[in-house]
């Protein structure tokens, strides 16, 4: 395929839309996304032993459905490959040799978002790029659009988790610490046309929300369930939007799976 064969499956005016709804539904996400993160910040620092275990129960099975819920209406349906990921067995288990450092607990989970998102806000930057180099064929506007957009979510997203680390004491992430990393700018480098880019994304989208929605199950702080079940819905909201883009309806699950959730163990920190 040659970078001027893609052409955009529906109207610019449609993925317009789409983009604008996005947006409202993050702007609305907002306060409560800062809300939750100031919380677990201050959980994490004044924690002084487990919670208690019916409390957190309870605590995870109001989070995990909500999240479970609302992710099911916003499913991709599923889409092929994907970034490196594991399965519910292993996502949040064990720190792994590259993670056993200074994020621990609850915090390793904090950074493993930290950097789902700053890599997302990369490779969204790294589209633009090649599309003002011309790498990528005639890019509609729409599309320029919603790039431009999800990136700066996946941005507010980083820095509400980055501010979770530093107000515990611990040191931002700024890069993509992350061992799929170069894998995925790979991909990047070879992308010829927009659809090419559009199925990198839906990969790290899919990614993005299912980690966060195994998180809900499995964080041990209140904050932490909270912010990561705010979050989550928009980037399902995304990965909905980028099968439109690529001809692909976005048939809802009724429960999203989890087979795609990253692990800590990509953490290179």
């Amino acid at each position: 395929m040659t970078t001027h064969d893609w052409e955009l499956p529906i109207s610019e005016a449609e993925l317009s839309r789409l983009t604008r709804d996005m947006e409202e539904a993050h702007r609305a996400t907002l306060p409560a996304m800062r809300a939750g993160a100031v919380d677990l910040a201050a959980e994490i620092r004044d924690r002084r032993g487990a919670p208690d275990a019916g409390r957190r129960r309870f605590l995870l099975g109001l989070g995990g459905a909500a999240a479970a819920l609302t992710l099911a209406a916003c499913s991709s349906g599923g889409s092929g490959g994907g970034a490196s990921s594991a399965s519910p067995s292993d996502a949040m288990s064990g720190p792994g040799s590259a993670a056993s450092g200074q994020y621990t607990g609850d915090l390793k989970v904090v950074a493993l978002a930290t950097a789902l998102e700053n890599q997302a806000v990369g490779a969204y930057q790294a589209a633009l790029d090649a599309a003002k180099a011309g790498k990528l064929g005639t890019v509609p506007p729409a599309v320029a659009t919603f790039v431009t957009t999800a990136m700066g979510q996946h941005a507010d997203h980083a820095k509400a988790w980055n501010g979770v680390l530093t107000g515990a004491g611990k040191p931002a992430i700024t890069g993509v610490p992350l061992s799929n990393q170069p894998a995925t700018l790979d991909a990047l480098g070879k992308a010829a046309t927009v659809g090419d880019v559009a199925k990198l994304a839906l990969q790290l989208e899919d990614q993005a929300a299912q980690t966060y929605l195994f998180a809900t199950y499995n964080v041990t702080s209140p904050g932490g369930i909270a912010t990561a079940a705010t979050i989550a819905p928009v980037e399902a909201m995304h990965a909905a939007i980028l099968n439109y883009v690529l001809g692909q309806y976005p048939v809802p699950d009724d429960f999203l799976p989890v087979d795609k959730a990253a692990s800590p163990t990509l953490l290179t920190v």
